[in-house]
């Protein structure tokens, strides 16, 4: 199984931000924005960062899928 961000894409497009406003309003740096953007492993503080910044829960901007 691997993680896939998409909610978070989908839900950044509904609210109208860029990842660039993503890095601003979270605080996370362009690394760990590059990372989420290929499917990489991701620390959970930054996730929960996202979270916070957007008023949503982890299952709200990410899911799990079978190879």
């Amino acid at each position: 199984m691997k993680i896939s961000y998409n909610k978070l894409w989908k839900m950044l497009i509904d609210k109208n931000m860029k990842r660039k406003d993503l890095m601003e309003v979270a605080g996370i740096s362009s690394a760990s924005v590059a990372k989420l953007g290929r499917g990489d492993n991701i620390q959970t503080d930054v996730l929960l960062r996202i979270c916070e910044a957007l008023d949503c829960t982890i299952e709200d901007i990410l899911e799990t899928i079978k190879d």
